[in-house]
């Protein structure tokens, strides 16, 4: 139904983000990692949408391009995959990782995401594997890290990777290394957590 929202970024929550458009309008759109759009903060930004209807609610999820967007629409086609494990394979990965360890049958990769376990891994290459196009060499993955800033990051991170459906007991054990580093801001923090859970 929305193709893409474009307006002003006015806010950055874990799970969400808000744009709102010239008509006054403000949109709350869910995304894999709300901190990727932090750079985009009071300006202006286009957002790639795909609305979804359930019985009890209608919700609209929000990529940072049409390849990240694809990518999530070709995930909750798979049986076992629901928008949120979706989100989960996407804040951990770029659309190129997830459709090379898809050719691949990388079934282990697939598994590091919370909520897919090995049949559902197994799911998504039966029905997807010859139906993504692996683009591109990625020159620097979403999870390279760069050292960054304060506690104020790190706990922002926590609550965004708690929102992806990661435990708190295995918050707790990448908490620690966390603290050790520092980060420019919040979506660097969330990188460098998503990698030492998947590691």
């Amino acid at each position: 139904m929305y193709a893409y929202i474009s307006g002003k970024l006015t806010a950055l929550h874990p799970t969400h983000i808000v744009v709102e458009t010239s008509s006054g309008v403000g949109y709350e759109i869910q995304t894999p990692n709300s901190y990727r759009f932090q750079k985009h903060l009071d300006h202006t930004v286009k957002v790639y949408t795909s609305l979804i209807v359930r019985e009890d609610a209608q919700l609209l999820y929000g990529f940072i391009d049409q390849e990240e967007k694809d990518m999530f629409l070709s995930l909750i086609k798979v049986t076992g995959i629901g928008p949120k494990s979706a989100l989960a394979i996407l804040a951990a990965s770029s659309p190129n990782e997830v459709k090379r360890a898809i050719e691949n049958e990388n079934d282990a990769y697939l598994t590091q995401f919370p909520g897919i376990g090995k049949k559902t891994a197994r799911q998504i290459v039966l029905d997807l594997k010859g139906k993504v196009v692996v683009t591109e060499e990625i020159s620097e993955g979403l999870l390279n890290i760069t050292t960054s800033q304060d506690d104020h990051y790190v706990q922002e991170a926590l609550l965004a990777l708690e929102a992806l459906g990661y435990s708190k007991r295995e918050l707790k054990k990448v908490e620690k290394a966390m603290q050790q580093q520092t980060f420019n801001d919040v979506d660097e923090a969330v990188k460098y957590g998503l990698k030492q859970l998947i590691s």
